[in-house]
C-alpha cells in the first residue's frame, strides 16, 4: 500500500507533463496518494503506540520521538540543504524561508502564489504534528480508558474537521470569485495544507489500530471478509472521486476528505486480511522502502529531466513516463543508501533493537 501511495503521488506530479492516456485518470486523482499515506501512518503509528498496553506497559515517549527523528530528519535535512545551496535544484524559483521548513510550519505559513519550491513537504509537516501530539493524547486517554471516551474523541475530531472546513470555505475561500486564481490559492492554503483540516486520514488509521488492538472480536471477523472490505473500500473511494471531480466544490471540501479516508481505511484493512487479493500481491518491497526518499526528491528530478533532458521526454508518452520514474527512483536509491539506511542502522544500535515494519511508516516519515 505504501508503494501504491508513492506511485500515485508521482503520477499526480507528472501527469500534466504527459499526453492524455492510461495514466490520465489516476494522475488526475494522484493527490489522493497523500491521503493513503495519512491513513497508513495513523494505522501503523497508532498500532506501535497502543501495542504496549496489551502487555500491561506504556509506550516510551522519548524512545518514540527518537525513532521518528532518526527516520525523518537526516534525509529531510539533506534535501533541504540542497534546496538552499543549489537554486537550480528547485522545481520552482520561489522558496519559503528556511525557518518554516525547520519548524515544520510550511503548511501553515506558505505563500503558494510565490513560493512553490519544496511545497510538497506540507504533508510531512502534518505527519510531524501528528507524531508530536498522538503519543501525548494516548497517554492522557489511557489513564482511565473507556470505550465511550475513545468514541467521543474520535467523533469529536471527525466533526471538528467537517465543521472547520465548512467554516473556512464559507468565510475565507468563498470570499473570492470562483473563477479567480485567489479562490484556488485560498483553497490550497486554508483547506488543503493545514494540519487541522487534514486529520481525517490519520483519524481513520488510528481508529483501525484501536479496533485491532482492543476489539479483536470485531477485527478477526472483518479479516475473514477481505473481498467485502475491498469492494466497500473501492466503492467509497469511487464516491469520493466523484465528489472530487469538482475538487474545489463545497461538498468535496467538507465531506470528501472523511469519505475518502474511510474508503482508504477499508482498503488498508483489506490488504491485511488473508482472504483479500490485496494481501497476496508481492514485488513492491523496494518501492516501499524508497518511498520517503522518493517523496522528498521526485518533483525536483521531474523538473530537472524536463530542463536538461528535453529530448528524452518530448514525446510526453511512455518513454517520458519511464524516464521520470526511472530517474526518480535512481536518485531516491542513492539518497536511501547514503543517508536513510545508515541513520536507520544507527537508530537500531542506539535503541538496542531491530527495526520492525511499523518503524517504516510512510513516505512522509
Amino acid at each position: 500500500m505504501r508503494a501504491i501511495a508513492i506511485l500515485w503521488v508521482m503520477l499526480w506530479h507528472m501527469h500534466l507533463a504527459l499526453r492524455p492516456g492510461l495514466w490520465s485518470l489516476p494522475g488526475r486523482y494522484g493527490w489522493m496518494g497523500v491521503d493513503l499515506f495519512f491513513v497508513l501512518s495513523g494505522y501503523l503509528i497508532g498500532s506501535q503506540l497502543l501495542r504496549p498496553y496489551t502487555r500491561g506497559s506504556r509506550p516510551s515517549i522519548g524512545g518514540f520521538y527518537m525513532r521518528r527523528a532518526f527516520r525523518v530528519l537526516p534525509a529531510y535535512l539533506t534535501v533541504l540543504l540542497i534546496y538552499f545551496a543549489i537554486p537550480a535544484f528547485r522545481e520552482a524559483p520561489g522558496l519559503s524561508p528556511a525557518w518554516q521548513f525547520l519548524t515544520f510550519t510550511e503548511n501553515f505559513r506558505i505563500n503558494y502564489a510565490s513560493d512553490q519550491a519544496f511545497s510538497h513537504v506540507w504533508s510531512l509537516c502534518v505527519e510531524e504534528h501528528f507524531y508530536l501530539i498522538l503519543p501525548l493524547l494516548i497517554l492522557l486517554l489511557m489513564r482511565r480508558p473507556t470505550f465511550g471516551k475513545a468514541l467521543t474523541v474520535i467523533l469529536a475530531i471527525l466533526c471538528f474537521g467537517i465543521a472547520i472546513r465548512a467554516y473556512i470555505y464559507i468565510h475565507q475561500v468563498q470570499a473570492f470569485p470562483r473563477e479567480d486564481d485567489a479562490f484556488a490559492l485560498a483553497y490550497v492554503e486554508k483547506i488543503y495544507y493545514p494540519t487541522h483540516t487534514r486529520l481525517d486520514g490519520l483519524l481513520v488509521g488510528v481508529t483501525l489500530a484501536i479496533i485491532k488492538t482492543f476489539r479483536p472480536v470485531w477485527w478477526q471477523p472483518a479479516m475473514s471478509h477481505g473481498y467485502l472490505l475491498l469492494a466497500s473500500g473501492l466503492a467509497l473511494c469511487a464516491w469520493a472521486m466523484w465528489l472530487f471531480s469538482d475538487r474545489l466544490s463545497f461538498s468535496a471540501s467538507v465531506i470528501g476528505f472523511p469519505l475518502l479516508a474511510v474508503g482508504l481505511g477499508l482498503l488498508i484493512a483489506s490488504s491485511i486480511a488473508p482472504s483479500s487479493p490485496l494481501s497476496k500481491i508481492r514485488g513492491f518491497g523496494l518501492i516501499a522502502a524508497l518511498a520517503f526518499s522518493t517523496y522528498l526528491t521526485h518533483k525536483e528530478i521531474i523538473h530537472l529531466i524536463r530542463i536538461h533532458l528535453p529530448r528524452l521526454v518530448e514525446s510526453r508518452g511512455w518513454l517520458a513516463l519511464f524516464a521520470y520514474f526511472a530517474f526518480s527512483f535512481l536518485v531516491a536509491f542513492v539518497l536511501y543508501l547514503a543517508i536513510e539506511r545508515p541513520f536507520l542502522r544507527l537508530r537500531e544500535r542506539i535503541s538496542g533493537r531491530v527495526a520492525t515494519p511499523t518503524d517504516q511508516v510512510s513516505a512522509t516519515g
